[in-house]
């Protein structure tokens, strides 16, 4: 029997905080025509879709640090966090489908990558869903600690009012400091 695995990243564009990946295999059962690309979704569909994959389905969740981002780059770190969740899961698929045209290198493994897969493959959609909400609830918590930087509602995305925010109250241990402009501002 074939075991598929999606992987999909969150958060390779914001400037704060972990990249994300979740690798997600659907139970049979699964109805694959509610689960969409995390980003046609709104929040309350994410947050409704993510449990419903959770119970329904072999999931995992793999991360790379601030630290790790800024010493590899954003490209390696995502290609590491995939590589984690794939690691985590706990059945071996025979196909693993990456959303993307870049694969982590891991022997064992078939993989084939697909530019636009998180729009196509309902496993990668479903990771996709996996790692937002995920990374969404951990940036969310994050910006309870830090007031003014509007987390909660931006995640950390270069929006109007963070790169205020990072202007007015500085850059902080979460930021990526090898990410413009905060390269610059440092």
């Amino acid at each position: 029997m074939k075991i598929i695995a999606g992987v999909d990243e969150a958060g390779r564009g914001s400037l704060i905080g972990p990249v994300f990946a979740a690798a997600v295999i659907l139970n049979s059962s699964i109805n694959k025509k509610l689960i969409k690309d995390s980003k046609k979704l709104s929040k309350k569909q994410r947050e409704n879709l993510f449990n419903y994959i959770k119970k329904n389905s072999i999931w995992s969740i793999g991360k790379a640090t601030v630290k790790e981002i800024e010493k590899k780059n954003i490209l390696e770190a995502s290609l590491l966090a995939m590589k984690r969740a794939i690691m985590k899961l706990n059945k071996k698929p025979t196909l693993i489908l990456i959303d993307g045209d870049k694969s982590p290198k891991i022997s064992s493994y078939k993989i084939k990558t697909l530019i636009k897969g998180d729009q196509k493959i309902p496993s990668i959609s479903a990771a996709s869903i996996v790692a937002k909400v995920s990374r969404d609830k951990l940036i969310t918590k994050l910006g309870r600690k830090f007031r003014g930087y509007y987390w909660d509602k931006n995640f950390g995305y270069g929006t109007k009012k963070h790169l205020k925010a990072i202007k007015t109250l500085g850059i902080t241990s979460h930021h990526r400091k090898t990410f413009s402009p905060i390269n610059k501002l440092k």
